[in-house]
C-alpha cells in the first residue's frame, strides 16, 4: 500500500514570513478644556451640554471601561456626537468602530467615510487608516496610489505607522516604483522610534539583505527589538534565527522560547513551527500530541504548511487515529492553496482511493498541478514520477 510522503520541506521550519504592516489602531488626544485628572461626572456634565471635546472625552471612557463599565454602544453615540460636530479624534475613533464592528454592524464603507471625514481635517491617524483601506481595498476601490499619498500625508507628521506602511509600499512596488533602498530608510525611520512591526520588517531586511548587505547580526538585533515589544511575527523571526544559528549561536531552547511566545499569541506560523519542533523533538520532548495540537492551531486559522502538516499526521496515524477522511480534508484545503506536498498528496489519495472515491484522472491532474509548481523540487520530482507511470 502506498502511503504519503511526509516531505522534509512539508515539515520544516518556515523561513519567516513577515507581513508588511498591521492595522493602525486609533489616536487619541486630550481635551484641552479637560483637565487631565477629570472625573467622569464631570466629563459627562460637560459633554451633556454638548461640548465636542467632552464628547469625545466622555467616548474614550466608554470604550475603554475608564472610570465605568465598557459599553460599545454609549461610546458609538459620544464618538458620533462629537464627529457630528467636526471633532477630528472623534470621526477617527467612529470610524474605528464601524471598521472593527465595536457597538455597532460592521460596515468598512462608514469606516472610510469617517476616517476620511478626519484624514482631510488632517488627522494622521485618520491618514494612515484610510491609507490602509486603500491598500486592502476595503471598503473602497483598491488603489495603491490613492494609499500611498495617504501614507505620505501621515508621514509628513511624523506618524510612525504610515513610515512603516509607506516603506512597504516601496518594497512592494506597489503605487510607487519598487525600491529596496526607500523601503529600508522608511523602515529605519519609524524602528529608530520604537515601532515594533518597522522593527521585524527591518530584521526582515538585514536577514535577506535587500536594499543592505546581508547581515545576520543586524537581524537579530532588530528582531529582539520587536520581540521584547510582545510582536508576535519578531518573535517568530528571532526564533528562527536561533533555531538556524544565523547571526546567534545555534540554541534550539531560546528558539522553543520565541515561537511559544508568539504561538501562546495566537501567531500560525510560530505554532506551525513550534509543532514541528515538537514532531521532531528538538530542544523539546518529542510528542506527536503536541505537534498534532499546534498544527491544528494553525491551520484553522489557515495556515497552509500546518494544514498539510496535519493532513499527513492523519494520513499516517502519527498522534492519532489513521483517518483517511480527515487527511483529504486537510490535503484538499492546502491544496487549494497550490502547496506542491498538499497537491502530490492529495493526488495520492485520489489514486489509492483513500478517504476519498477512486478517481485516476483526478489524481494525474493533481500531479500536473504538483509537477508545475518550481518553488519545491521534491515534490515536483515526486510528482513527475507519478505521472510517468500512470500516463
Amino acid at each position: 500500500m502506498k502511503i504519503w510522503i511526509i516531505f522534509c520541506t512539508a515539515l520544516a521550519l518556515l523561513l519567516g514570513r513577515p507581513t508588511l504592516a498591521e492595522a493602525a489602531g486609533a489616536q487619541f488626544g486630550t481635551a484641552a478644556v479637560l483637565s487631565a485628572n477629570a472625573t467622569f461626572d464631570q466629563i459627562s456634565s460637560l459633554a451633556q451640554t454638548g461640548n465636542a471635546d467632552a464628547q469625545f472625552q466622555l467616548a474614550k471612557r466608554y470604550e475603554n471601561g475608564q472610570g465605568v463599565a465598557q459599553d460599545y454602544k454609549k461610546a458609538l453615540y459620544w464618538y458620533r456626537k462629537s464627529a457630528d460636530q467636526g471633532n477630528f479624534k472623534a470621526q477617527n475613533n467612529l470610524g474605528v468602530m464601524y471598521d472593527t464592528g465595536k457597538g455597532v454592524s460592521q460596515d468598512k464603507k462608514q469606516a472610510v467615510s469617517w476616517y476620511r471625514k478626519a484624514a482631510e481635517q488632517g488627522d494622521a491617524a485618520a491618514q494612515d487608516n484610510l491609507g490602509q483601506m486603500y491598500r486592502d481595498g476595503t471598503g473602497i476601490a483598491q488603489d495603491y496610489v490613492q494609499a500611498v499619498f495617504w501614507f505620505r500625508k501621515a508621514v509628513e507628521q511624523g506618524f510612525t505607522n504610515s513610515q512603516n506602511n509607506l516603506g512597504a509600499m516601496y518594497g512592494t512596488g506597489k503605487g510607487v516604483a519598487q525600491d529596496n533602498a526607500q523601503a529600508l530608510s522608511w523602515y529605519r525611520k519609524a524602528a529608530e522610534q520604537g515601532n515594533a512591526t518597522a522593527q521585524d520588517n527591518l530584521g526582515t531586511m538585514y536577514r535577506d539583505g535587500r536594499g543592505v548587505a546581508q547581515d545576520y547580526a543586524q537581524a537579530v538585533s532588530w528582531f529582539r527589538k520587536a520581540a521584547d515589544q510582545g510582536y508576535a511575527q519578531g518573535q517568530t523571526n528571532l526564533g528562527l534565527m536561533y533555531d538556524n544559528g544565523s547571526g546567534v549561536a545555534q540554541d534550539k531552547n531560546q528558539a522553543i522560547y520565541w515561537y511559544r511566545k508568539a504561538a501562546d499569541q495566537g501567531y500560525p506560523y510560530a505554532q506551525d513551527n513550534l509543532g514541528t519542533m515538537y514532531y521532531k523533538g528538538t530542544g523539546v520532548a518529542q510528542s506527536y500530541t503536541q505537534a498534532m495540537y499546534w498544527y491544528r492551531k494553525a491551520a484553522d486559522q489557515g495556515d497552509v504548511p500546518a494544514q498539510a502538516n496535519l493532513a499527513l499526521m492523519y494520513a499516517n496515524g502519527i498522534g492519532t487515529a489513521q483517518d483517511f477522511g480527515q487527511a483529504v480534508y486537510w490535503f484538499r484545503k492546502a491544496a487549494a492553496q497550490n502547496y506542491p506536498q498538499a497537491l502530490y498528496n492529495l493526488g495520492m489519495s485520489y489514486e489509492t482511493g483513500q478517504g476519498v472515491a477512486q478517481d485516476k484522472q483526478q489524481a494525474i491532474e493533481l500531479y500536473r498541478k504538483a509537477a508545475a509548481q518550481n518553488d519545491d523540487p521534491q515534490a515536483r520530482q515526486a510528482a513527475q514520477q507519478r505521472l510517468s507511470q500512470l500516463q
